[in-house]
């Protein structure tokens, strides 16, 4: 198995050796950013039928995942170095990144959304795992020692995430009249 392979499969699996071997690594700041791209591509794919089998529809929904994990990773970034770090918090913007873009790895099962009777399961479970991850190498990246600090800077940067983007669907979608 090849490294990044083996990185990808230790970030799924939330090994904190891997997520401290990721931070301190700058090579793998590229790495991170092809598990961004290759996960949104994945949730283009799986979210495609969903929303319609066209082209468009999976490049829109790719760019939408960047872009939302790009927001989220500056708001962590953002809450955890300044609103809520702890003596210890050692953290660049380089770190956080490669940390949690190998967190969005369980992100690459997305593409099984393909499966309409499995689709929902599969965005939930994944999400989920996702969330997990991230909050995994947020307490990596930022040195915190409770999971409870990466948990709490997460959530509310999912919140801000989640208040902003329906904010912006309320004044770009039209309801269907």
């Amino acid at each position: 198995m090849g490294l990044f392979a083996y990185r990808l499969l230790g970030a799924a699996m939330l090994d904190a050796g891997m997520y401290e071997g990721i931070e301190a690594d700058r090579r793998t700041t590229n790495q991170a950013l092809a598990v961004v791209l290759m996960a949104s591509l994945a949730a283009g794919i799986g979210a495609g039928e969903w929303l319609g089998t066209r082209a468009s529809t999976v490049v829109l929904v790719a760019a939408l995942a960047v872009i939302t994990w790009s927001a989220w990773a500056m708001l962590i970034f953002q809450i955890g170095t300044r609103m809520l770090p702890t003596p210890e918090t050692r953290a660049d913007w380089g770190q956080l990144l490669r940390t949690t873009g190998f967190a969005a790895a369980p992100g690459l099962l997305l593409v099984f959304g393909l499966v309409p009777q499995a689709r929902t399961l599969i965005f939930a479970v994944t999400g989920l795992w996702m969330f997990v991850a991230m909050v995994f190498g947020v307490r990596h990246a930022l040195d915190y020692r409770s999971t409870g600090r990466a948990l709490a800077v997460c959530g509310l940067a999912t919140l801000l995430v989640l208040a902003v983007a329906t904010g912006l669907s309320m004044l770009f979608v039209r309801p269907v009249s």
